[in-house]
């Protein structure tokens, strides 16, 4: 997630969704080499059971391969559950087939660890991943760029785990083999510079490193890609929430309206790409307490959700939450109370009444009518969301 301001101010609880992966992307991809044979077993495949006695070379590789397949068919419906029965399987004719240790293995290695990984799984992709590099390593050599997406799911592992120091070395390594490979000032290279900032901005030793680095990733995409591009954008938003989250609030100011102006020149101004560089403008300035600068951008950004989306649109409850807590901290409680209540009911007409994005807008209210004196319907919904969140 290259947003290191994770959507919502200080006094209230949101939702956004990030517009960029933070370190790589979760993949499905590997490497076939050679052809071998195997015998007595039985597969299925789309519930059609083989059967192998003695095999021709090449029924290995073509069962990985179908299964393979179908693991991504799996994973693009959102099955995650099943597309992790058949990638283990997979595995298991890989491994038989060719050898734990050999490069025939590695596309079926990466799904299942892949798998796990999506599904907050990290004890079990940990090792996965790790013998996947070694694979890769032992046959490509320690700077092959096709390393590149083992090192960053690797590091998106620890990240995941705030095990920030444990990412930073295989981010470290990622930078260094584009560098060789693309040069220091393509875009890719920016990227990993950010992935490393993103990382270091969750050590507070390492804020001077961080600041570097997502100063250093803006000049090379504006060097490399122009001014207006939207990598750029992302670049100023990085070091603009870099500086917004330290309370550096005059730094990060200009940096969010440039981001805005361009999102406006690319998209026009009522384009519903435009709402998260507005909720980001907003936030800053609640923050510091400019409610009049705020208010304007939150109705905008509700505005055009509203248009684009239509008005039960999940997207919706979360610029409804953030209007709701202006509103709140202000104490004009009359305007906060009708806008928690509409979002409560967005999001359960959207998702049920036990989902998670429930929870949050739950605990708004209960934090809302706390603060109102009104203790009961607090403590209800506060039960509330405590249950939905223990499931």
């Amino acid at each position: 997630m290259a947003d290191l301001f994770g959507g919502g101010s200080a006094q209230r609880k949101l939702h956004r969704s990030s517009e960029k992966p933070l370190l790589g992307k979760i993949d499905f991809t590997g490497e076939r080499v050679t052809r071998v044979s195997i015998t007595g077993k039985s597969y299925a495949i789309d519930n059609i059971t083989f059967t192998f006695f003695t095999l021709p070379v090449y029924a290995p590789e073509k069962l990985c391969e179908e299964l393979n397949d179908k693991v991504v068919k799996l994973n693009q419906q959102g099955l995650y559950s099943e597309a992790t029965n058949v990638a283990e399987e997979a595995l298991k004719v890989a491994e038989e087939a060719f050898g734990s240790d050999h490069i025939n293995v590695a596309r079926s290695l990466n799904n299942v660890a892949a798998l796990y990984l999506k599904q907050s799984k990290y004890t079990e992709a940990e090792p996965l991943y790790k013998r996947l590099l070694a694979i890769k390593e032992n046959v490509l050599g320690q700077d092959h760029p096709d390393l590149i997406l083992t090192l960053n799911n690797l590091a998106f592992l620890y990240h995941a785990q705030g095990e920030y120091s444990k990412a930073v070395p295989f981010c470290k390594r990622v930078l260094e083999i584009r560098k060789r490979v693309l040069g220091k000032d393509h875009p890719d290279v920016a990227r990993s510079l950010d992935d490393l900032a993103n990382l270091y901005r969750f050590q507070s030793s390492k804020y001077t490193e961080a600041e570097s680095l997502y100063k250093r990733s803006l000049a090379t995409k504006e060097k490399a890609l122009g001014k207006d591009h939207p990598d750029v954008v992302y670049a100023l938003r990085n070091l603009a929430t870099f500086y917004h989250k330290q309370g550096k609030y005059a730094e990060a100011e200009p940096l969010y309206k440039r981001e805005l102006a361009i999102q406006e020149k690319r998209f026009g101004k009522d384009h519903i790409n435009v709402t998260t560089s507005l909720n980001y403008l907003a936030e800053l300035y609640l923050n510091q307490g400019k409610y009049a600068e705020a208010e304007p951008l939150y109705k905008r950004e509700l505005a055009i959700k509203e248009k684009e989306r239509g008005k039960d649109y999940p997207g919706v409850a979360t610029s409804l939450n953030s209007l709701a807590g202006l509103y709140q901290t202000q104490g004009k409680y009359n305007e906060a109370e009708p806008l928690y209540k509409r979002a409560l009911e967005i999001l359960e007409k959207a998702y049920g009444t036990d989902h998670p994005n429930v929870a949050t807008t739950l605990e708004n209210m209960a934090d809302f009518y706390e603060e109102i004196g009104k203790k009961e319907e607090a403590k209800e919904l506060a039960e509330r969301a405590k249950r939905i969140r223990s499931k």
